[in-house]
């Protein structure tokens, strides 16, 4: 288990861009689709995963967020949410043996600073994604279309380490 962390962010970067590849095929009517109880629109929710991924990684790296997605922007498209995936992905799992769990990182939200030990930002990040994920395998469900397997089992078989 001593490199948890690690995986749950390799887990983490494997479910977005399987995700992603999920929904390339989409076309604008469907990444514009939304259900109740879900952040917004396929596209809109893609945009926020990623995005929020990048002020984390930033976040965990004392930087200030620079050239980062902003919620309302227009759809990028899935060449550049793969790349920004792939990128923050990366760059959480090489921060992962490094990271002091009490280590305190500042969290400016809504005009005030506060501090936060460094493993609720560990926590909300896998947490954040996980659950918006479910929001876009909930709407593909909706739409007739088989959403992908993103559970720790599917990923485990993808790895050679389950057989099922």
């Amino acid at each position: 288990m001593e490199n948890a962390l690690a995986d749950l962010y390799r887990h983490n970067l494997w479910a977005n861009l399987r995700l992603l590849d999920a929904c390339a095929g989409l076309d604008d009517a469907q990444l514009g689709t939304s259900a109740p109880g879900t952040y917004g629109s396929i596209g809109d929710t893609l945009v926020h995963i990623v995005s929020a991924e990048e002020r984390y990684l930033a976040r965990l790296k004392d930087e200030k967020p620079e050239n980062i997605l902003r919620q309302g922007d227009p759809f990028p498209g899935f060449e550049e949410l793969r790349q920004r995936a792939r990128l923050t992905g990366e760059g959480l799992l090489k921060l992962a043996p490094e990271t002091a769990p009490n280590r305190p990182l500042k969290l400016r939200r809504r005009e005030k600073t506060t501090e936060i030990p460094a493993y609720i930002q560990v926590i909300q990040a896998i947490n954040h994604s996980t659950e918006h994920r479910t929001h876009v395998m909930t709407i593909l469900s909706q739409l007739g279309i088989d959403p992908p397997s993103l559970d720790g089992w599917t990923y485990g078989q993808a790895l050679g380490v389950v057989e099922m």
